[in-house]
């Protein structure tokens, strides 16, 4: 059907054979996409006349946070100092934690199938649940707050960098690994002193990374209760009060922006 619709090309060889062109596959992906774009639509009754006569609406919002004000700025560290805490101390204590369960999830290292299917259950389950419905569960566990919003930045960053963790485990090069345990060493021994410096950068890049998105994500956890810069944009949307919305948003802008300048340049010194 396929080669009926679009037929190959014939290319002459200089010796006077034809050979068939190789077909693209273009033609046929665009249709796909384009078929599954219009089942999408019909499926979650997506409306995009709304979409567009809506959009300009959204644009005047984005008009009336101009110019942001200003005097609001005294009112904002605090709560973008506690964003940062919360993203710092979460990130730290996911990362920490994150090591021992990627030892125990490691084939290579971990030669107890159930510990490890049991580690890698565990990780995969934090994973299925975002940040926001951590957060949420966790004001119920532990009452409104940046403790809520701290625990599940811990959770997201320890199934975050758990993952990524013990696939670099599982790829490194063993062999220093086995000959350390043949002179006597532990497992853990032959792993602190053979493995942890070989994947040492990768995890401290991939929890650098982590803090990054942390910062983002515990932005809009004030929305469920748990403390920070989002409590602030959840109230003044609230109240309509667009301008100072606006100087939140450049706020927090600024800072992300700066925190991934740096992050960068020490991932770079990393790799």
């Amino acid at each position: 059907m396929y080669d009926k619709i679009f037929p190959p090309k014939k290319m002459m060889l200089t010796d006077g054979k034809i050979v068939l062109e190789k077909r693209t596959r273009i033609p046929l992906i665009l249709l796909v996409l384009i078929a599954a774009t219009i089942l999408s639509v019909n499926l979650t009754d997506f409306d995009l006349k709304i979409l567009f006569t809506r959009l300009v609406k959204f644009f005047g919002i984005i008009g009336e946070m101009i110019p942001p004000e200003w005097s609001y700025t005294s009112s904002l560290w605090k709560a973008l100092v506690s964003t940062l805490q919360m993203s710092l101390f979460g990130s730290i204590i996911g990362a920490l934690l994150a090591l021992p369960f990627a030892i125990l999830a490691s084939i290579n290292v971990i030669q107890n199938r159930a510990v490890v299917t049991i580690f890698r259950i565990i990780l995969s389950l934090l994973r299925t649940f975002p940040t926001l419905v951590t957060a949420l569960i966790a004001t119920f566990v532990f009452g409104l707050g940046s403790t809520a919003g701290v625990v599940a930045i811990v959770l997201f960053t320890l199934s975050y960098v758990g993952k990524l963790l013990y696939e670099q485990i599982e790829n490194v090069d063993m062999g220093p690994f086995e000959a350390m345990e043949s002179i006597g060493m532990t497992r853990l021994q032959a792993f602190r002193y053979a493995v942890m410096p070989q994947v040492l950068p990768g995890y401290l890049s991939t929890s650098l990374f982590c803090f990054e998105g942390n910062v983002r994500y515990a932005a809009i956890l004030g929305y469920v209760g748990a403390g920070g810069i989002g409590l602030l944009i959840k109230e003044n949307i609230g109240w309509r009060d667009y301008p100072r919305v606006g100087i939140i948003i450049l706020g927090l802008v600024v800072v992300v922006y700066l925190i991934e300048t740096v992050s960068e340049h020490f991932r770079k010194k990393l790799i």
